[in-house]
């Protein structure tokens, strides 16, 4: 998993540790290590030394600020075509090679456009996937307004600061030593909200965060003096100032030149109608590693409900039934208040103060707010029967034995004629339980997550007429003897989730190293860019090797293809294959395999067989497992063997943690190989349903999306081995299948132009051979301006001469 998981921000649902464990063969157990913070911080991925000789350079009316000496012909371009896309407000697809410096490049030209232009000034929303990323921007923006400030002076004055959740913003040592994030989230609420701090007036012993009270007292004065933060930086600063980092953030989001925050802060309606609803139409967005884009979309807008959920949600109706008991007896006059809100509409939720808001609705349209809320779930009572009859309805549905799927519309009208709920009442439900729990004043949320989710579930469902279905499984298609029955709410249009997005600012950039086929991306976003563009990567040598190899040492073709997978000649080559690599490679390789289960099996077998034995004579060997603690001390040793020349094998699953965030840069990653091609469990039935989907709305085919989804997962695979222009590596895509044309051409172009047609169909021991021969000619010393050839690093002299050219071949 990735190394940055123990900090980072559980509001991607994705990013939390899965369930069921995973255990490897005991084998793989290594000395358990206390684990302290060796979080990696990787080679910047422009490896360039700094110098005095900074970059100054125009490109048409803009001066653009560079804060490295050189620049790469294909940033230069970059920017050319990043500037067109600014010029017209219009959106753009870039696809950039990794390692040749996509932040820096960004940063310079976005920051420098606004500065060219100071009667119309540009707020740059960037957004990145992790912490790790969003500390990684933030320290190349420090760098790049140094020197602004340098050439410039005051005028180029900027404020840009990191925003996360409170779990990696608090410093209230008693709040931030919580478990998880919804329980840092919980624990700041029963300290901040307004109803506690007034009690607190009358009653010093009612506990308070003195990081807030502090902020709060502070009012106008509490503001960020001009600069670059990043998380640590707020966090010193609020510890010095003693106010609360999380909401000096929140609050000066609004006034900074550059926001860096996660995709969930834009896509997610329910973080984003609390965080960046104020934000201005004179916005650029960026989505810094786009390449799944759209299954962060769905994802914002999908509910699973399993037996648990359910029953968690009766205990939290039991509950808050008894709270409102007490309220009635206690102060049945703020109930009667809530009530003739509640008539007047939701709209005054923008006006809570800071500590009482969390989470907005979790649907788009913003007329909900102008609508009064039904009269039959105005009163408290009332609304929580409605929910207590819609819990029982679900419950009642997950005891099928059949699998079921219908639409938003079917199933919405079943429930009105089981239980009486209409699709209005079903729609208001997320905002009227926030609105009942702030009533209450319930402050522990993190227990409510039950019927929060019940809530979320009925709101999306009672919103949406399209892009949805409702499918409910008994078991999981792949374990049938155990009972897992789950309701899910899927959403198959990534296009609803980002529309809001594309509609309110004036220019979105999806960028990412692995975006190809890139034409795919505007029907699946359903968008329309203004440039869309692929960029190569200059070298002065072929410093990437790429192989496709497609049968063993004995001519057996090998294949994860469903028929042949469990194959003994199968698994027997991919060990050979692995085995014949650890003589041949230094330092590090990486494996890739396409699941989980699979890397079981084939781990297995190679050890029934004496492989795996034979391979860790020559290496050590790791693995990724689904236990986040696990994968980080494998990483972190796995690190210290290539570190100290003794060389090691990492394996890992493609749809893992480590294949969308860590760096196997330099000695860490000489060889990665692909084994087999990473399709979807193509069985599953939310897949199914989102394929016909796509196939009836956007006449997208199932075989290409499902190609072309499988390819962009194995070019992020093998992309982790290059991270800069000095490194060097090879990359072996193991099955048969990628010998095919319509497979092979959606791998991105810069990995294309350096697979030669000798490099096709190969046998191992040709690879071995090639690898050899590759490796010989790495160890030669290299000129890395690329005097000698083709320019690989523009100086600001080559830039004048270039004057005047708006794009460049290379």
């Amino acid at each position: 998993m990735h190394l940055q998981n123990l900090k980072t921000p559980p509001y991607r649902s994705s990013y939390a540790v899965a369930v069921k464990s995973h255990n490897p063969s005991p084998i793989f157990r290594r000395p358990s290590l206390l684990i302290n913070t060796f979080l990696y911080e990787s080679k910047s991925k422009n490896n360039r030394v700094k110098s005095k000789n900074k970059m100054k350079f125009q490109i048409e009316d803009v001066t653009v600020y560079f804060p490295y000496d050189h620049i790469y012909p294909e940033q230069y371009s970059y920017m050319i075509e990043l500037k067109r896309s600014l010029d017209a407000k219009g959106h753009c697809l870039l696809e950039m090679p990794t390692g040749t410096g996509k932040t820096i490049a960004l940063l310079s030209l976005i920051t420098s456009y606004t500065l060219s232009k100071p009667s119309n000034p540009v707020k740059l929303l960037y957004c990145t996937r992790t912490v790790h990323e969003m500390e990684k921007t933030l320290a190349e923006l420090k760098l790049l307004h140094k020197y602004q400030l340098d050439n410039i002076g005051p005028a180029a004055r900027m404020l840009a600061l990191g925003l996360s959740s409170r779990k990696n913003l608090c410093v209230n040592p008693d709040v931030v030593s919580a478990e998880n994030r919804d329980s840092v989230d919980a624990g700041c609420r029963k300290l901040t909200a307004s109803w506690v701090r007034a009690v607190a007036i009358e009653n010093p012993n009612v506990p308070t965060c003195s990081f807030f009270e502090r902020y709060e007292k502070a009012g106008g004065d509490a503001v960020l003096p001009p600069g670059v933060y990043t998380l640590q930086d707020l966090r010193v600063f609020g510890k010095e100032k003693g106010w609360c980092p999380y909401f000096l953030a929140r609050h000066m989001v609004q006034f900074a030149n550059v926001v860096v925050y996660s995709y969930q802060y834009l896509l997610d309606p329910k973080v984003a109608g609390i965080i960046s609803k104020e934000m201005q139409r004179e916005s650029v967005v960026v989505f810094d590693e786009a390449h799944n884009i759209d299954n962060v979309c769905i994802e914002a807008l999908s509910v699973s409900v399993r037996r648990q959920t359910l029953e968690g949600a009766s205990r939290n109706l039991n509950k808050m039934s008894q709270e409102i008991d007490r309220f009635k007896a206690t102060d049945a006059g703020r109930l009667r208040a809530e009530y003739n809100r509640l008539v007047e509409g939701l709209a005054q939720r923008g006006n809570l103060p800071l500590g009482d808001t969390w989470l907005a609705n979790p649907a788009l349209p913003d007329d909900i707010l102008k609508e009064a809320v039904p009269g039959n779930i105005r009163r408290a009572e009332h609304f929580l029967s409605v929910l207590r009859r819609l819990v029982q309805y679900l419950k009642g549905r997950l005891e099928t034995e059949n699998v079921e799927k219908e639409g938003p519309v079917t199933f919405v009208n079943s429930v009105n004629s089981h239980v009486g709920i209409d699709q209005k009442m079903l729609k208001f439900c997320y905002d009227r339980l926030h609105s009942l729990m702030l009533t209450l004043e319930i402050t522990d949320t993190d227990e409510f997550l039950h019927i929060q989710t019940i809530c979320d579930f009925a709101t999306l469902v009672g919103t949406y007429t399209r892009g949805f279905s409702i499918i409910i499984e008994p078991y999981d298609e792949r374990m049938p003897h155990i009972p897992d029955p789950v309701l899910q709410l899927s959403c198959h249009d990534a296009s609803l989730a980002i529309k809001p997005v594309f509609d309110r600012f004036q220019s979105v950039v999806i960028t990412s190293g692995t975006l190809s086929p890139i034409d795919l991306y505007p029907r699946l976003l359903n968008f329309n860019p203004v440039v869309s563009r692929s960029f190569t990567m200059s070298l002065t040598r072929d410093c990437i090797c790429p192989m496709v190899l497609s049968r063993g040492s004995d001519q057996l073709p090998v294949s994860t293809k469903f028929d042949l997978r469990s194959d003994p000649g199968v698994e027997r080559n991919y060990g050979r294959l692995l085995l014949e690599m650890v003589s041949v490679v230094p330092d590090g390789i990486v494996c890739f395999f396409v699941s989980y289960s699979y890397m079981d099996a084939i781990v297995n077998s190679w050890n029934e067989t004496g492989i795996l034995k034979e391979i860790m004579q020559r290496k050590l060997v790791f693995i990724e497992t689904q236990d986040v603690v696990e994968t980080t001390l494998a990483l972190d040793n796995y690190r210290k063997a290539c570190d100290c020349g003794r060389g090691a094998v990492f394996f890992s699953v493609a749809r893992g943690k480590v294949a969308e965030g860590i760096d196997f840069d330099r000695h860490y990653g000489r060889l990665v190989i692909m084994f087999g091609v990473p399709f979807q469990y193509t069985l599953s039935r939310i897949l199914l349903a989102r394929l016909e989907y796509l196939r009836e709305t956007f006449q997208i085919k199932e075989g290409d999306f499902l190609t072309f989804d499988a390819l962009r997962q194995a070019a992020q695979c093998v992309g982790r081995v290059i991270r800069s222009k000095a490194d060097y590596g090879m990359m072996i895509f193991a099955d048969k299948r990628y010998t095919r044309h319509d497979k092979r051409s959606k791998l991105p172009g810069w990995i294309l132009s350096h697979l030669r047609d000798a490099h096709l169909n190969l046998s191992t021991d040709m690879a071995v051979h090639i690898a050899r021969e590759f490796l010989r000619k790495m160890a030669q010393p290299y000129d890395k301006t690329g005097g000698g050839g083709k320019k690989t690093l523009l100086s600001q002299e080559d830039l004048e001469k270039m004057n005047g050219i708006e794009g460049m071949m290379f």
